[in-house]
């Protein structure tokens, strides 16, 4: 299925929390001098427009960075990333991971980005066009299982399907299973999304059996308006960076005020 479009979602609590954690863990990568891959396996289109009547329409990006971002301190890669791009793009861009993680690694650094959808893949292609990226318009877990192991072998994945597939809960611990295999040093970062339903539930349970010694960390939050089912984020993180737990508690606590 296709008919994902994030730029309706952009910038809300989950991509907060998700693009929070995602920037640490950047940070702390990119201070050792050795270079690393960077690989996404369901990229979107990299760079949003926040003025965009869908982005408008569902309220979502007001919610989230438009409220979350000054609760963050002003030294946070992701403030100072969001800042970049605003600079760069004008005042309502909002960066996608792709483009986070673009203006977090350095130029001896080799980043791999997937996407499947046409126009997705085509409005990525653009916005990434000055960076010297690697793109494939593939199946995210395909390419993902074909990138492995990367050269340099230190290194990140971001996995970040939609989830529109619900047979993605069943099939990703075994993506990751696979992946891990042949790639054991690799941080392997899963974002997921906490519905109502509960749909995520067995697949942390299957991912936990798996990789015992990983970081899960969720948030809750307040649905978007009245019967929208996203009410939560989490990011399942296998060989998680060093410092990632103490950030991973440093959202919570912002986040609580949002339950409270």
């Amino acid at each position: 299925m296709l008919s994902y479009q994030h730029i309706y979602h952009a910038g809300n609590l989950a991509d907060v929390h998700k693009h929070a954690l995602l920037c640490c863990m950047l940070a702390h990568l990119t201070r050792k001098d050795k270079p690393l891959s960077y690989i996404e396996t369901h990229a979107g289109r990299g760079l949003y427009d926040l003025s965009a009547p869908e982005a408008i329409k569902t309220g979502e990006a007001a919610q989230g960075v438009g409220a979350m971002e000054a609760r963050l301190p002003p030294d946070h890669p992701y403030r100072g990333r969001l800042e970049d791009v605003r600079a760069r793009f004008g005042p309502s861009a909002y960066p996608g991971s792709p483009l986070l993680a673009a203006l977090s690694l350095r130029p001896k650094d080799v980043m791999h980005l997937a996407e499947l959808h046409p126009q997705e893949h085509k409005a990525l292609a653009e916005a990434m066009a000055s960076f010297g990226v690697h793109l494939r318009q593939e199946d995210g877990f395909r390419a993902a299982r074909a990138l492995v192991p990367p050269m340099p072998r230190r290194g990140m994945m971001l996995i970040d399907p939609s989830f529109e597939v619900k047979a993605d809960y069943d099939a990703i611990p075994r993506h990751m299973a696979d992946i891990h295999r042949k790639w054991n040093v690799g941080v392997l970062a899963l974002w997921y999304p906490i519905m109502a339903a509960g749909l995520h539930a067995p697949m942390i349970a299957a991912l936990k059996d798996r990789f015992a010694d990983a970081l899960c960390h969720e948030v809750g939050f307040p649905p978007a308006r009245p019967g929208h089912g996203l009410i939560g984020s989490g990011m399942f993180v296998v060989n998680a960076p060093w410092g990632t737990a103490e950030e991973a508690a440093r959202l919570s606590a912002l986040f609580e005020g949002l339950t409270a």
